[in-house]
C-alpha cells in the first residue's frame, strides 16, 4: 500500500459506503413512515405502472359499486310502481267480475264503474308520475303493448266475452236442428282482405265432390271489422255478430251435410247462403235490393229472379236466397212440419244424401226435388214477398217475431251478448283454434347503467309503457261489457307480470353484480398491496443494516482521515 497525502483513497471509500448507506436509510425511513414500498417511480417504475392500473381497477370498481346500488333503488322504485298497478288492476278485475253477476241492477253497476273509472285514473297517474332522481321510469308511448287494439277487440267478440261464436252455434243447432261433428277449424284474422266492403268474412274448406269439407278456415277481413264497437260489432244494419253468425251456418253444414255435392251444385247456392241469412235475419237487405231494383213488384221479381239465375255473389243473389229459404220454411210448417229444420236434420242423418234427396223425403210430400220447388218459387215468391213486413224492428230471422211468432229479434239482439263457455274454448261442435294476435315491440325507456370499472362495462334495463293505452284498457265498461273488462284485465296483468318479473330478474343480476364488484375490488385491492405496500418486517431490518452500516462508516471515515498523519513520522526521520 502507498503512502499518499493528496489522495486519501481509503477516507473517500470509507465516505462512499457511509454515503450509500444513508441513501439506504432515507429510502427505508420513507416506506416506513408512508407505508407504501414505491414512492416515487425510481422505487420502481414498472411497479409504479402495474400499481396505478390496479388503482384504476379498484377505485373504478367501487363507483360501479356505488353505481349498481343506485341501479337498485331506481328498479325497485319502478317494481314498487308495477306492484301498485298491479293491486289497481287486480281490484279491477275483482269488480268486473261482480258487475258480470246477474244479481245485480244497472244502478249497482254505475257504482262499480265508478271505482273502476277512479282506479283506472290511478293507473295512468302512475305510469306518467313514477320517477327516480327527477327521471320519468317509464316510456310514455300510447301504442298497445298487448297486441293491435282492433284484432283483440274481434277476439273478444268471438271468445268468451262477445259469445259471437258460441252463441251462433247454439242458434244454428236450436232452430236448424245440425251441429259440428269435432272437427278442426281455425279463426285467422290476418289472412284475408279484400278491402273495406268487400268479403267481411268467408268460411274456406277443400271441398270434394261429395262429402264433408275438410281444412276449415274462418277468414275474417279486419278492414272490415274495425271498429270493433262491441258488444254487437261494427254497425248497423249488418252487425260484426251477424256476420259470423252467417259463416257459422256455411262451418256446421260443412260438417253435418253432403257439402261436397252442396258447394258443387250451382242450384244449391241459394239455400246455403239463404240459410246463412234466415238464421240472423236479412229483412234489411231485402228491403234495400228492392228499392234498388225498382222497387214495389218490379223489385220483388228480380229478386226472385235472381234465384233462377245462378248466383254470382251480387247483393240481390244473397236477398233471393234469403227470401226463398223464408219461403220453403214457411211452406213446410204449413204442410205440418216444423220448418227448415225438417230439411237441415235430414241432410245431417243422412250424409250421403243430395238437396233433391232431402226435398223428396224431408217436405211431406210437398216437392219431390230442388228443381221442383225452385219452379214453385218462381210462381209465387213475388207475392210471399210482398207479404213480408221489411220495416218494423224485427230482422226475419228464423224463431222471430215475422218467421215464426216469437220474440222480437232486432239487429243488435239477434245474436246474444256475453257467453258461457270457456274464454277460447267456445265451440261444442268444433275444435277451434285461434290466430295469436302478434305483439310489436314496445317503446322503451333505456336506462344504460355503468357497472364495471372499464368503458363497455354497461348493463341497458328497458321499461316500457304501462299508462291504459299501452294496456288496452283506455275502454273498461262494467256496465255493458264487464266479461270483456276480464279479459282486458287478464292480458294487461300478463304484461304487467312480465315486467315485473324482468325487474326482479335485473334486481337480482345486480345484486349479484355488486358482489363480483367487491370481489373485484378486494382482490385487485390485494394485488396492488403486494405491489405496492413496504413489508414492516423487511424495512425495519433494512433500516436497522443501514443505521449500523451508517454508524460504522462514519467511524472508519474518521479513521481514514487520520492516515495521512503517518507521513509525519517519515519527516521527522
Amino acid at each position: 500500500m502507498s503512502i499518499s497525502v493528496n489522495t486519501n483513497t481509503i477516507s473517500i471509500a470509507a465516505q462512499r459506503h457511509a454515503s450509500k448507506a444513508a441513501a439506504s436509510l432515507e429510502t427505508t425511513m420513507r416506506r416506513l413512515s408512508s407505508g407504501l414500498r414505491i414512492n416515487s417511480a425510481r422505487d420502481d417504475a414498472a411497479g409504479l405502472a402495474i400499481s396505478e392500473r390496479m388503482t384504476s381497477l379498484v377505485r373504478g370498481s367501487q363507483q360501479a359499486s356505488r353505481n349498481t346500488n343506485d341501479s337498485i333503488s331506481l328498479l325497485q322504485t319502478a317494481e314498487g310502481a308495477l306492484s301498485s298497478i298491479t293491486s289497481n288492476l287486480q281490484r279491477i278485475r275483482e269488480l268486473a267480475v261482480q258487475a258480470v253477476n246477474g244479481s245485480y241492477s244497472a244502478t249497482d253497476r254505475a257504482a262499480l264503474q265508478g271505482e273502476v273509472s277512479q282506479l283506472a285514473l290511478e293507473i295512468e297517474r302512475t305510469a306518467g308520475s313514477a320517477s327516480f332522481n327527477g327521471k320519468q321510469l317509464f316510456n310514455q308511448s300510447r301504442d298497445s303493448v298487448v297486441g293491435d287494439a282492433a284484432q283483440l277487440a274481434v277476439l273478444d267478440g268471438l271468445q268468451g266475452a262477445g259469445g259471437w261464436l258460441e252463441n251462433s252455434e247454439r242458434m244454428i243447432r236450436d232452430l236448424f236442428g245440425i251441429s259440428g261433428d269435432g272437427a278442426a277449424i281455425s279463426i285467422e284474422l290476418t289472412t284475408f282482405t279484400d278491402g273495406a266492403g268487400g268479403t267481411a268474412a268467408r268460411v274456406v274448406s277443400s271441398v270434394g265432390g261429395s262429402g264433408y269439407g275438410t281444412n276449415l278456415r274462418m277468414q275474417i277481413d279486419m278492414a272490415d271489422f274495425t271498429p270493433a264497437n262491441l258488444p254487437n260489432g261494427g254497425s248497423g244494419p249488418f252487425f260484426n255478430d251477424r256476420i259470423i253468425a252467417h259463416e257459422m251456418v256455411h262451418a256446421v253444414m260443412a260438417r253435418s251435410t253432403n257439402f261436397g255435392n252442396l258447394a258443387n251444385n250451382p242450384n244449391a247456392t241459394w239455400l246455403l247462403e239463404g240459410a246463412a241469412e234466415f238464421i240472423h235475419g236479412a229483412d234489411e237487405r231485402l228491403a234495400s235490393d228492392i228499392a234498388a231494383a225498382g222497387g214495389g213488384a218490379a223489385g220483388r221479381a228480380a229478386v226472385v229472379a235472381a234465384v233462377g239465375d245462378g248466383f254470382s255473389g251480387s247483393s240481390l243473389d244473397y236477398s233471393g236466397g234469403y227470401a226463398a229459404t223464408r219461403y220453403l220454411h214457411e211452406q213446410l210448417k204449413q204442410a205440418g212440419g216444423t220448418g227448415l229444420k225438417d230439411l237441415m236434420q235430414y241432410m245431417s242423418q243422412n250424409p250421403a244424401a243430395t238437396l233433391d234427396d232431402a226435398f223428396a223425403n224431408a217436405t211431406n210430400g210437398l216437392y219431390a226435388s230442388n228443381a221442383d220447388f225452385l219452379s214453385d218459387f218462381a210462381v209465387n215468391g213475388a207475392a210471399y214477398v210482398a207479404t213480408l213486413d221489411l220495416g218494423n224492428a224485427d230482422t226475419g230471422a228464423i224463431g222471430g217475431l215475422d218467421a215464426d211468432g216469437g220474440a222480437i229479434r232486432t239487429a243488435t239482439s239477434v245474436v246474444s251478448n256475453g257467453a258461457t263457455a270457456g274464454s277460447t274454448d267456445v265451440l261444442s261442435g268444433f275444435a277451434e283454434s285461434f290466430e295469436q294476435v302478434a305483439v310489436a315491440a314496445s317503446a322503451q325507456n333505456s336506462l344504460i347503467f355503468q357497472v364495471g370499472a372499464n368503458m363497455g362495462d354497461t348493463v341497458a334495463v328497458g321499461l316500457g309503457a304501462v299508462n291504459l293505452s299501452a294496456l288496452g284498457l283506455d275502454d273498461h265498461d262494467v256496465v255493458n261489457e264487464a266479461a270483456r273488462v276480464i279479459r282486458q284485465v287478464d292480458r294487461a296483468l300478463d304484461h304487467i307480470t312480465a315486467e315485473r318479473g324482468n325487474a326482479a330478474a335485473q334486481l337480482n343480476r345486480f345484486e349479484r353484480i355488486v358482489d363480483g364488484l367487491q370481489e373485484q375490488t378486494q382482490s385487485a385491492s390485494a394485488a396492488r398491496g403486494r405491489l405496492q405496500d413496504a413489508n414492516f418486517a423487511i424495512e425495519t431490518t433494512e433500516m436497522t443494516r443501514a443505521q449500523i452500516i451508517q454508524q460504522s462508516s462514519t467511524a472508519i471515515v474518521a479513521q481514514a482521515n487520520g492516515l495521512p498523519s503517518m507521513v509525519l513520522a517519515l519527516l521527522r526521520l
